[in-house]
């Protein structure tokens, strides 16, 4: 049952990144994609600065923070091709 919360919070955070980065979203796939990667990604940055996450929001507010770094991420590489 976990897995599927995760699931959700993952695609929320995916589009709410899409959103503030692109100001759209990238569609059902990449949404999910960008926030369970974004969801590892924002762990790591906020543990790194001291902050544990709990429960809901704070997964949420993590991954989004993680997702939007992988957006800013990846269209740095891609501008430089």
């Amino acid at each position: 049952m976990y897995f599927i919360w995760y699931l959700l919070i993952g695609l929320v955070a995916g589009w709410l990144a899409n959103l503030i980065v692109k100001g759209s979203g990238s569609g059902f796939i990449i949404n999910l994609i960008v926030g369970i990667v974004g969801g590892f990604l924002g762990g790591w940055l906020v543990g790194l600065m001291g902050w544990i996450p709990v429960g809901t929001f704070g997964t949420l507010i993590a991954s989004v923070i993680g997702a939007i770094a992988l957006l800013l991420l990846v269209s740095l590489i891609t501008r430089r091709r």
